[in-house]
């Protein structure tokens, strides 16, 4: 087990009420890496910025990394066991698959590292917690507003992301559900996964032509929202096929406002990000955490985009990674 009494030291003055810590990039202060899914969505900015948020109040460095598409298990493999190797205090993991990096956190746990999961399940018990959107009950509130639009009756789309993603696949299953409430309802597609925006569009445009007769879509993330999004604008049926995704960008707040999206479930990954790292330097101080967590859930339409409530959670505010 590796000596960290000084860190430690830091750590404890930094969770007490009337501590007052300087910059998180101060020589000493304990490292936490946070490892995304991936980089190039909005998305895992908020998680970034919601990660920096909590290192800030926290005075502890934030050291971020992830694979650049989403569907890299071996990059984030490789990302975490690299991270153990260089002796970080801790670990904050979004995990892409939720078999594949159980056992690398396991080991990371056995090599005294605490591991905190984020956004998406994982299999095990070795992480000292897990926070994230309550992915069934998000896919269950998607699945109903595209069934409402619907009138009940028609034929929907379930465009997939990832096999061993747990949150997509939860949604999924929760979308799916709730779709089956409602005997009208045929689902003539749900087998066809996409793992990238490129690969959402590409899957999207053939859907639509495989099923010409289909009146609703829906998606289970940022990457599959857009690329199907995309496709719905350039075969000319944007706003006539009812369409419920989730998360949200520029693309898809606009596809939102002109009715070319009938429903968005936000999550609230800023305040994810910053509940996870929270999470983990509670452990560190050997403070008692919960094992699960939750965080927000809402339900975007063109009707509501505007309110407070909502357009937070739709324009995440990401001012404080600017200039880093």
């Amino acid at each position: 087990m590796r000596i960290l009494s000084r860190r430690f030291a830091l750590l404890l003055a930094c969770l007490a009420p009337a501590a007052a810590c300087g910059d998180s990039q101060r020589s000493g202060a304990p490292r936490i890496a946070v490892i995304p899914k991936g980089t190039q969505h909005v998305f895992w900015n908020a998680i970034h910025a919601g990660a920096q948020q909590a290192a800030k109040e926290g005075g502890v460095e934030i050291l971020w990394k992830g694979p650049v598409p989403e569907s890299d298990r071996q990059a984030q493999i490789h990302l975490l066991q690299n991270f153990v190797t260089s002796g970080v205090d801790g670990i904050v993991l979004a995990p892409v698959d939720d078999q594949a990096l159980a056992r690398p956190v396991a080991d990371a746990v056995a090599a005294g590292i605490p591991v905190v999961v984020i956004d998406s399940a994982l299999q095990g018990d070795a992480h000292v917690a897990y926070v994230a959107t309550d992915n069934r009950r998000g896919g269950e509130l998607a699945g109903k507003k595209l069934a409402e639009e619907l009138g009940g009756k028609g034929k929907v789309i379930v465009l997939r992301f990832q096999q061993g993603s747990a949150s997509t696949t939860q949604r999924e299953d929760g979308a799916l559900a709730a779709l089956a409430a409602f005997p009208g309802i045929e689902v003539v597609s749900k087998d066809q996964y996409a793992s990238d925006e490129q690969q959402a569009k590409a899957a999207a445009a053939a859907l639509l032509l495989a099923h010409p007769d289909a009146t609703g879509v829906l998606c289970p993330n940022e990457s599959t929202t857009h690329g199907f999004l995309v496709a719905l604008e350039h075969a000319g049926k944007a706003g006539t096929i009812k369409f419920t995704g989730f998360d949200s960008s520029a693309a898809l707040q606009r596809g939102l406002e002109q009715g070319h999206i009938h429903g968005l479930v936000l999550q609230d990954p800023v305040g994810m990000a910053a509940q996870g790292v929270r999470a983990l330097l509670a452990a560190l101080a050997k403070q008692p955490i919960e094992k699960l967590q939750t965080t927000a859930l809402a339900l975007a339409t063109p009707q509501n985009c505007k309110e407070p409530a909502i357009s937070i959670l739709l324009q995440p505010d990401l001012s404080i990674l600017k200039g880093r």
